[in-house]
């Protein structure tokens, strides 16, 4: 049985955000006192009282918006409540009731879905004695929180645990699941993607770049395998948004790269490569995930690509420019599709697919210590009429696979050498889609003679 979901709607700067970090006991959501900081879905795992559940953060609601993206929010929003086992409705005790309250506990009281009416920023005593006023919208107990503080959110939880479906056995949606991270700069057309690959409007896309603000998660099935797509904000450089709220989006992207098995780099094939995109993919890199560089709006960008490049295979020829420009992930492979034709979605999860069991790849023992002794032999290192000597080789983890070599003189292997022994080992295990880790340290001369 799935875990009960939970969702936190609301008009904009109700503190929606507060609560579900609260709930969640983590800072996942953004929260700045700004309206409409949140425009996704946002899903994250809570647990009370040891029931598991799911919650959704919503973006705020705002019913009379004629505004394009205020109307993606709402249906955002109502796809939460469709989902949702539980909701929670909440009303902020400052500002007390307002039209676009009403609204919202007009359309909540045409379900069916177990509804909370809950009165937020009640942080003393005054503030809960006139959130009395809420039982005017007609949607019975008015339970009051501070989320901010914490108080009165146990007692809340209590209630809203107790309106679960009866509970039965609970699957672990990480449980052999593959995580995919969709990163890039903005308006690359990530949210696209994911929406391609879902077949649903998932996650809000709009040409204003930075649309997404935060990680979103979604859990899906593709042929058989389980997956996790996170989709995040886009990524620019750092100094042009310090101190802004693109600022923490960016760390919420680090951070999504950080627990993905795959990063997905975007890139727009008419913009073309860009020093942003070999940026992004760095961080892939350095975090050690594994990469696919996946080019992204193919449809419209071959044609300018053969016009560069008359006579040429318009495919090679942008590879072999990615080759040219980010050598420091040769590994990865590279995808072409189009997000709104639909087109090359299928080989693009594939490839990740691929990629991510490559990350997971171990190398026998015995295996890896003939490649290393074969590869040192074929061309000996050697400096000031010393030979530098690989006593033994293993593999120490995996995700990404790395490789430790217990040697005479760790600080003889030069980054020259050591790009020497990945490559001889790539040409029997490629690693495909993954970075490899090679690491020397000191043998143990005394074990070793013993």
């Amino acid at each position: 049985m799935p875990k009960p979901i939970v969702a936190v709607v609301g008009r904009p700067n109700v503190g929606k955000s507060t609560l579900f970090n609260r709930l969640t006991g983590k800072r996942i959501a953004i929260v700045e006192d700004i309206p409409g900081i949140t425009r996704d879905r946002l899903y994250a795992d809570g647990d009370w009282n040891g029931r598991s559940y799911t919650l959704i953060d919503t973006g705020g609601i705002q019913m009379d918006q004629a505004d394009p993206l205020q109307t993606q929010i709402r249906v955002q929003a109502e796809v939460a409540m469709e989902e949702a086992d539980v909701i929670l409705l909440l009303v902020d005790a400052e500002d007390g009731i307002t039209a676009g309250d009403r609204d919202l506990a007009d359309l909540l009281r045409r379900g069916s879905t177990p509804l909370f009416l809950v009165v937020n920023k009640a942080d003393n005593v005054k503030r809960e004695q006139n959130a009395s006023e809420f039982y005017e919208l007609g949607l019975g107990e008015v339970h009051t929180v501070a989320a901010i503080s914490g108080r009165g959110v146990a007692d809340l939880l209590d209630e809203v645990v107790a309106a679960f479906p009866p509970e039965g056995e609970e699957s672990d949606a990480d449980d052999g699941t593959t995580r995919i991270a969709l990163i890039g700069r903005p308006n690359v057309g990530k949210s696209s993607m994911l929406n391609a690959i879902l077949g649903e409007e998932r996650t809000i896309v709009s040409p204003v770049a930075g649309t997404t603000r935060d990680a979103i998660d979604t859990y899906f099935e593709w042929e058989g395998h389980k997956l996790l797509l996170i989709d995040t904000a886009g990524i620019r450089r750092s100094g042009k948004i310090q101190g802004t709220v693109e600022y923490y989006s960016v760390l919420r992207a680090q951070r999504a790269i950080e627990r993905a098995d795959v990063a997905v780099t975007v890139i727009d094939s008419i913009d073309g490569l860009k020093d942003g995109d070999k940026r992004v993919a760095g961080m892939a890199h350095e975090a050690g995930r594994a990469s696919v560089l996946v080019v992204n709006k193919w449809d419209e960008g071959k044609q300018l690509v053969m016009n560069a490049n008359p006579g040429k295979n318009p495919l090679h020829s942008f590879t072999e420019h990615l080759r040219d420009e980010m050598p420091f992930v040769s590994y990865a492979p590279v995808a072409f599709c189009s997000a709104l034709k639909g087109t090359g979605i299928g080989a693009f999860v594939e490839t990740a697919l691929q990629a991510a069991e490559t990350h997971a790849q171990r190398i026998p023992t015995g295996e890896l210590n003939r490649i290393v002794r074969d590869a040192t032999d074929s061309r000996p290192l050697n400096d000031k009429g010393r030979t530098f000597k690989v006593r033994y080789a293993t593999m120490a983890t995996v995700k990404p696979p790395t490789i430790v070599l217990f040697c005479n003189d760790p600080e003889m292997m030069h980054f020259s050498y050591k790009r020497y022994l990945e490559n001889q080992i790539r040409k029997t295990y490629a690693f495909e889609g993954t970075p490899v880790r090679l690491f020397a340290r000191k043998a143990d001369e005394k074990k070793e003679n013993a």
